[in-house]
């Protein structure tokens, strides 16, 4: 079932803030990324366009929290979960307009039925079931940490022949604004193939 994947936050020792975390299983890792698998669970999502990911998301994120702030049809309070997603399409150029769409997660008590948001912007969906290759980076998650850490695992990805949807990425963040340090985010491009997870030994041959 998707809510046995959306899970206490102590099973994951970069997720704290949060009394839900998406769980997952870790495939395999080298010393560049790691591929985790994700089962399909239900998001709540909006789209937003701007220029820069930053205002785009300061945006969206405030329409999401309404929605889990009580504008839904039950008029219910949803509690906030992690990680926070942001879809964004690789054909945007840094200088570009792009509409990114970013995403809470569910809590596993509104997995099976969540209120229908009152916000004609805001929509309910679920995340097909995939497996992800993943690299984490402290600090801040602007446009540039991101369209770098983008830029170094796809590069990673080419290296060693790995299949993977090369038309978009996810920008993930696990922390409040308001924390300052021990941050943590995260980039995932979305396996096309069998995941690709190459020893030192293979890579030096």
């Amino acid at each position: 079932m998707s809510e046995a994947r959306v899970g206490n936050s102590s099973q994951l020792q970069f997720c704290t803030e949060t009394e839900q975390c998406l769980l997952f299983d870790r495939i395999c890792e080298t010393d560049k990324y790691e591929v985790r698998h994700y089962d399909s669970v239900k998001w709540v999502s909006t789209d937003e366009t701007s220029l820069f990911m930053e205002i785009a998301a300061m945006r969206a994120f405030k329409r999401l929290f309404n929605y889990i702030a009580g504008a839904n049809e039950n008029g219910k309070k949803i509690k906030m979960t992690a990680p926070v997603l942001v879809k964004i399409s690789e054909d945007k150029s840094f200088w570009q307009m792009g509409t990114y769409t970013l995403s809470f997660l569910l809590p596993s008590e509104d997995q099976t039925n969540p209120p229908k948001p009152n916000d004609n912007k805001v929509y309910i969906h679920r995340m097909a079931d995939m497996k992800v290759y993943v690299q984490t980076y402290g600090g801040w998650m602007t446009s540039m940490s991101d369209k770098n850490k983008a830029s170094s695992l796809s590069s990673a990805l080419d290296l060693v022949g790995a299949e993977y949807n090369k038309g978009f990425h996810y920008a993930v963040g696990y922390n409040s604004p308001m924390t300052m340090f021990n941050r943590h985010n995260e980039v995932w491009f979305v396996v096309g193939d069998d995941p690709v997870c190459p020893s030192s030994e293979e890579l030096e041959s």
